[in-house]
C-alpha cells in the first residue's frame, strides 16, 4: 500500500508543478521590476543632482529615519542586493545583518520608496549614498 500512496503523492506533486513554476516566475518578474524601479530612481536622482549643481539637501521630515531604518541603511541594503543579483527577497536578510527586523525593514522600505517618489532630494541623497559619493 505504501508504494501506491507514493505514486499518488508523486502524481499530485507533478500536477502542482506548473502552478509552482508560474508562481516562481511571477516572483522573479516582481523582483526584477523592483530592481529596475530602484535603478531608474537612482538614475533620475543622479540626473537631478547634476542639474541642481550637485547640492543635495539632507534636512527635513523626509530625511528622518523610519523606525530604525535610516536612509543610509536603506542605501546599504539596496547596494547589498547586487551580491544576490538584485533579488529583493534577500533585502530582509541583509537588513537583519544590520540589526533591523523584517517588520521594521518592510515599513522602512515602503516609506523610503514613497519619499523617493515625492521628493527628488531623497533620490539625490539615496543615489549619493548608493554610489559612494556621499
Amino acid at each position: 500500500m505504501g508504494m501506491f500512496k507514493q505514486f499518488k503523492d508523486m502524481k499530485e506533486t507533478l500536477a502542482a508543478a506548473p502552478d509552482m513554476v508560474e508562481q516562481a516566475q511571477q516572483m522573479q518578474a516582481n523582483a526584477q521590476n523592483m530592481a529596475a524601479a530602484q535603478q531608474q530612481a537612482a538614475a533620475a536622482a543622479a540626473a537631478n543632482a547634476a542639474t541642481a549643481g550637485g547640492t543635495i539637501p539632507q534636512e527635513g521630515p523626509d530625511f528622518e529615519p523610519v523606525g530604525p531604518v535610516t536612509i543610509e541603511i536603506w542605501a546599504e541594503v539596496a547596494k547589498g542586493l547586487a551580491a544576490y543579483n538584485y533579488d529583493q527577497s534577500k533585502a530582509v536578510e541583509i537588513a537583519a545583518e544590520k540589526g533591523i527586523s523584517a517588520e521594521d525593514w518592510e515599513a522602512g522600505q515602503t516609506e523610503w520608496n514613497a519619499r523617493l517618489q515625492r521628493n527628488p532630494a531623497v533620490g539625490q541623497r539615496f543615489n549619493a549614498l548608493y554610489t559612494g559619493r556621499a
